[in-house]
């Protein structure tokens, strides 16, 4: 039997050394307890931020000599929602790597800067790129959880790189925390499963555990790389209403890949293209009409642009 929500809230609470204040403890949105700044708002010591990625004249040229960007130049506002479009081999996965530093560009490349701050430039990582990683959630087509973990410790490893080494080796909690990664899988619908071991979750399931980590981690930008591509259509609902509320509800920069038009198109506020390594779009979505569509993708097209059964989007954490 699967432990209740109140329950495992209870016992969470009951984990504070001073109980006489687990009774003053109440569930709060997820940006008050991680005392997050939400994107494009004033705080104490930090600059407000207009503009979340930007990107100038990024190349990649691999070691076979084949050209994965062409000089892209790109900028993404905060708390905006943006669908990243192509074929195959077009470029979107190697672009988002090197948006999240995982991929060094050429050194006759320009630079991307995330939250106003340096990335790479000509080939070179900042010496910041670990206080950045951590403001960038990656969200990949394999969850990447530990099937042997419960969900909620899956989710608390997302604190890992800013914990103390011997907390991270040990994987040791504090209940503060266990709080923010109950509640950040509340916000994806997943509290009552906490206490289930990750094998145990359907796809669909996983990659909502994945983003709650994402959450959990502190993440302002979120880097999706076809998250939904093995998904059936109901779980690829929950999960695009998820990262769409993410965007307007808590003010997160999300950059999606996707494959399938009609979901950016429904789902984003603007799309960026690419086709063989080069930007040929950028815009609303009411501006991908079916010949720039030909120009991506020829005779899959009409495969791509086929309407899902899928509801307006919507989000609504579930605050207990």
């Amino acid at each position: 039997m699967h432990m209740t929500r109140l329950s495992l809230k209870n016992e969470i609470f009951m984990t504070f050394d001073n109980h006489q204040h687990a009774n003053d403890c109440v569930i709060k949105p997820l940006n008050e307890i991680r005392q997050i700044v939400i994107f494009g708002a004033d705080d104490e010591g930090m600059q407000t931020e207009t503009t979340a990625i930007e990107i100038t004249r990024a190349t990649k040229t691999f070691q076979t000599g084949q050209r994965a960007l062409a000089g892209i130049n790109a900028q993404i506002r905060s708390g905006e929602f943006v669908g990243l479009l192509g074929a195959s081999g077009s470029g979107k996965s190697t672009l988002l790597r090197s948006v999240c530093g995982l991929e060094k560009l050429d050194s006759s490349s320009g630079e991307i800067r995330l939250l106003g701050q340096v990335l790479q430039s000509q080939g070179r990582m900042s010496h910041d790129i670990r206080e950045l990683r951590h403001q960038t959630g990656i969200i990949f087509q394999q969850f990447n959880l530990v099937g042997r973990m419960d969900v909620l410790t899956n989710v608390l490893t997302g604190l890992l790189p800013r914990i103390p080494l011997w907390r991270s080796l040990s994987h040791h909690f504090l209940p503060e925390e266990r709080l923010q990664a109950y509640q950040a899988l509340d916000m994806v619908g997943l509290a009552e499963m906490a206490k289930q071991r990750a094998s145990t979750l359907s796809g669909g399931q996983q990659q909502r555990a994945a983003i709650a980590r994402t959450l959990v981690q502190g993440a302002r930008i979120i880097l999706a790389d076809e998250p939904v591509a093995s998904l059936d259509p109901e779980s690829t609902r929950r999960i695009m209403d998820i990262l769409h509320g993410l965007s307007r509800q808590q003010g997160l920069t999300v950059l999606v890949s996707l494959h399938n038009v009609s979901l950016a198109r429904q789902y984003c506020d603007r799309i960026i293209a690419l086709r063989k390594g080069e930007l040929v779009y950028e815009g609303s979505p009411g501006g991908l009409d079916d010949l720039r569509l030909h120009r991506l993708y020829g005779s899959q097209t009409e495969e791509l642009i086929q309407p899902q059964p899928l509801a307006t989007p919507s989000f609504s954490a579930s605050v207990a």
